[in-house]
């Protein structure tokens, strides 16, 4: 029947960085189709996928695998024959629960399929051997014979080398069928000592792995330390910016410098919600955990960036603030110039009133 897929399902690919044996290197720019294939021929099971026109994976298992999971999404598996280690990253628990099952199930049917073959080259070396020396037997007594009887026998069967010409073809066959099984035992011996190689080699691969996984997990404690860190100076500029808007509407005459100010908090704002889906983008981002390893430093540069531009901010709502109040002290001596210039005029008025009531006086005398 040939090779057939027997489980498929879909991941991102990853591939351990050679040089460094610890980073994390993408595969497939997208999720990819992973898919295990049996091949009924050789009785072997292969992981396959393909990226377009690219095979991006192409790992026979064997018994010595182990499928391993480093996260909640994320599981890897050493191919000592590809010298690599694979990653994949999938998009829910119960996608790599169910791919980590399928892989134990093939890692025991090719463990399975491995101990019935080597039962069967025993049983092919033994029942060669015991049919070599039932053959033995047959020939030592043939060749011991020297007694009249056994020449009365010749003579009536044919001559002893009519006997050797008839058994030798047969005998040729066992001894190179005897061979055939030798040279499968001994590469059966040879086999093994590769496989306990491979096996220690991926017991390296592993303690090397473990390694670079508590790494990334102190890596990951304090990132997150970091982005609760600045998620809190968020939250306190979004409150400053509150009160700022507060004390701005307190402001009648100052409509315009309002306007501007309001016009800046929104672009403030703005910053803000890019920084939140920055900081939310790196929190998917650290699901994948050897890639944050590379983006640290960068990340670190713009919360030092982003840190400045706050303190910049601050000083500017500060700016502000000192216009307000100098802006409140004008509003206060035009009060008084005003209620200066109201007592004034009412002492005018009561002059007026006066000079009106003499005048009305003088017209009722005259």
């Amino acid at each position: 029947m040939g090779e057939q897929p027997i489980y498929t399902t879909r991941a991102h690919v990853f591939q351990i960085d050679p040089t460094t044996k610890k980073n994390w290197v993408p595969a497939s720019k997208q999720a990819v189709t992973v898919s295990y294939f049996y091949d009924s021929t050789r009785n072997s099971y292969r992981i396959i996928s393909v990226d377009g026109t690219k095979v991006i994976i192409n790992s026979t298992i064997t018994p010595n695998m182990t499928f391993t999971k480093t996260s909640q999404k994320f599981g890897q598996w050493a191919d000592s024959r590809a010298n690599t280690v694979f990653g994949l990253g999938f998009s829910s628990e119960q996608q790599l629960a169910k791919f980590a099952e399928k892989f134990q199930e093939v890692k025991d049917a090719a463990k399975l399929a491995r101990d019935k073959s080597q039962e069967k080259v025993e049983t092919l070396s033994n029942h060669s051997q015991d049919h070599q020396d039932h053959q033995e037997h047959q020939e030592q007594p043939e060749s011991g014979r020297e007694t009249p009887s056994t020449n009365q026998a010749s003579s009536i069967n044919g001559t002893d080398d009519e006997k050797i010409s008839h058994v030798s073809p047969e005998a040729a066959v066992l001894k190179s069928e005897n061979d055939r099984l030798k040279s499968a035992v001994e590469l059966s011996n040879t086999n093994a000592k590769k496989w306990e190689t491979e096996l220690q080699t991926l017991r390296e691969n592993n303690a090397r792995l473990v390694d670079a996984l508590q790494e990334s997990s102190a890596n990951v404690e304090s990132w997150k330390k970091q982005l609760s860190a600045c998620k809190e100076e968020s939250d306190t500029l979004r409150e400053k910016i509150v009160e700022l808007e507060a004390q701005c509407k307190e402001a009648d005459q100052e409509k315009q410098k309002n306007a501007q100010l309001t016009v800046r908090v929104q672009e403030l704002e703005a910053e803000l919600r890019d920084k939140e889906q920055e900081l939310e983008n790196l929190r998917k981002q650290a699901e994948i955990i050897p890639q944050l390893m590379a983006e640290c430093e960068s990340i670190t540069t713009k919360l030092q960036a982003a840190e400045a531009k706050n303190g910049e901010l601050e000083g500017r709502i500060g700016s502000l603030q000192v216009d307000i109040d100098d802006s409140r002290q004008k509003q206060g001596n035009m009060k008084g110039e005003l209620k200066k210039f109201m007592d004034i005029l009412d002492g005018k008025i009561d002059e007026l009133h006066e000079f009106r009531q003499g005048l009305s006086k003088l017209g009722v005398d005259n």
